[in-house]
Protein backbone atom coordinates (compact mmCIF):
# COMPACT_ATOMS: atom_id res chain seq x y z
CA UNK A 1 0.00 0.00 0.00
CA UNK A 2 1.37 3.43 -0.98
CA UNK A 3 1.53 6.14 1.62
CA UNK A 4 -0.17 9.47 1.01
CA UNK A 5 2.04 12.57 0.64
CA UNK A 6 1.74 14.65 3.79
CA UNK A 7 2.83 18.07 2.53
CA UNK A 8 0.59 18.96 -0.39
CA UNK A 9 0.32 22.55 -1.55
CA UNK A 10 -3.07 23.80 -2.61
CA UNK A 11 -3.54 25.08 -6.15
CA UNK A 12 -4.63 28.44 -4.73
CA UNK A 13 -1.34 28.77 -2.85
CA UNK A 14 0.64 27.89 -5.99
CA UNK A 15 -1.19 30.48 -8.12
CA UNK A 16 -0.90 33.11 -5.40
CA UNK A 17 2.82 32.44 -5.15
CA UNK A 18 3.29 32.81 -8.91
CA UNK A 19 1.42 36.11 -8.97
CA UNK A 20 3.25 37.58 -6.00
CA UNK A 21 6.86 36.42 -6.26
CA UNK A 22 7.81 38.55 -9.28
CA UNK A 23 8.84 35.69 -11.57
CA UNK A 24 6.10 36.15 -14.14
CA UNK A 25 7.11 38.08 -17.31
CA UNK A 26 4.09 40.36 -16.84
CA UNK A 27 2.42 42.29 -14.07
CA UNK A 28 -1.09 40.96 -13.33
CA UNK A 29 -2.22 44.60 -13.13
CA UNK A 30 -1.41 44.92 -16.85
CA UNK A 31 -4.83 43.50 -17.67
CA UNK A 32 -6.01 47.10 -17.30
CA UNK A 33 -4.28 47.88 -20.63
CA UNK A 34 -7.06 46.05 -22.47
CA UNK A 35 -9.67 48.03 -20.54
CA UNK A 36 -8.27 51.49 -21.36
CA UNK A 37 -6.77 50.89 -24.81
CA UNK A 38 -9.66 52.26 -26.92
CA UNK A 39 -9.85 55.41 -24.82
CA UNK A 40 -6.10 56.00 -25.03
CA UNK A 41 -5.74 55.55 -28.81
CA UNK A 42 -9.08 57.16 -29.68
CA UNK A 43 -10.83 57.16 -33.04
CA UNK A 44 -10.19 55.86 -35.67
CA UNK A 45 -7.59 53.53 -34.15
CA UNK A 46 -9.76 52.00 -31.45
CA UNK A 47 -11.67 50.01 -34.07
CA UNK A 48 -8.57 49.07 -36.04
CA UNK A 49 -6.29 47.86 -33.25
CA UNK A 50 -6.18 45.45 -30.36
CA UNK A 51 -3.50 44.81 -27.72
CA UNK A 52 -2.51 41.19 -28.08
CA UNK A 53 0.33 40.55 -25.64
CA UNK A 54 2.50 42.15 -22.99
CA UNK A 55 5.79 40.72 -21.90
CA UNK A 56 8.63 42.41 -20.03
CA UNK A 57 6.94 45.84 -20.40
CA UNK A 58 6.78 45.44 -24.19
CA UNK A 59 3.26 45.67 -25.58
CA UNK A 60 2.36 43.98 -28.86
CA UNK A 61 -0.62 45.47 -30.68
CA UNK A 62 -2.36 43.94 -33.69
CA UNK A 63 -3.37 46.48 -36.33
CA UNK A 64 -5.98 45.51 -38.91
CA UNK A 65 -5.04 47.80 -41.81
CA UNK A 66 -1.73 48.93 -43.25
CA UNK A 67 -2.56 52.66 -43.28
CA UNK A 68 -3.23 52.64 -39.54
CA UNK A 69 -0.10 50.56 -39.01
CA UNK A 70 2.09 53.25 -40.57
CA UNK A 71 0.36 56.05 -38.65
CA UNK A 72 0.66 54.24 -35.33
CA UNK A 73 4.35 53.51 -35.77
CA UNK A 74 4.94 57.27 -35.93
CA UNK A 75 2.76 57.82 -32.85
CA UNK A 76 4.24 55.04 -30.72
CA UNK A 77 5.95 57.36 -28.24
CA UNK A 78 2.87 59.54 -27.66
CA UNK A 79 0.62 56.50 -27.23
CA UNK A 80 3.06 54.92 -24.79
CA UNK A 81 3.20 58.12 -22.71
CA UNK A 82 -0.63 58.46 -22.66
CA UNK A 83 -1.07 54.78 -21.79
CA UNK A 84 1.41 54.93 -18.90
CA UNK A 85 -0.23 58.12 -17.63
CA UNK A 86 -3.68 56.51 -17.77
CA UNK A 87 -2.36 53.45 -15.92
CA UNK A 88 -0.63 55.66 -13.35
CA UNK A 89 2.68 53.82 -13.65
CA UNK A 90 5.44 53.11 -16.19
CA UNK A 91 3.92 49.84 -17.38
CA UNK A 92 5.04 50.06 -21.02
CA UNK A 93 8.55 50.68 -22.33
CA UNK A 94 7.83 49.91 -25.96
CA UNK A 95 4.89 49.22 -28.27
CA UNK A 96 5.29 46.93 -31.27
CA UNK A 97 2.56 47.35 -33.87
CA UNK A 98 2.01 44.39 -36.20
CA UNK A 99 -0.35 43.89 -39.10
CA UNK A 100 -2.83 41.11 -38.48
CA UNK A 101 -6.36 39.93 -39.10
CA UNK A 102 -9.40 39.98 -36.84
Amino acid sequence: MKSQPKDLTSLGDIISGLLNDGTLPFNPDDVEIWQVWDEVVGEPYSGNTSPSQIRNRRLRVTVYDSVSLQDLKFQENQIRVRLNKKLGRPAIERIDFRLGSR
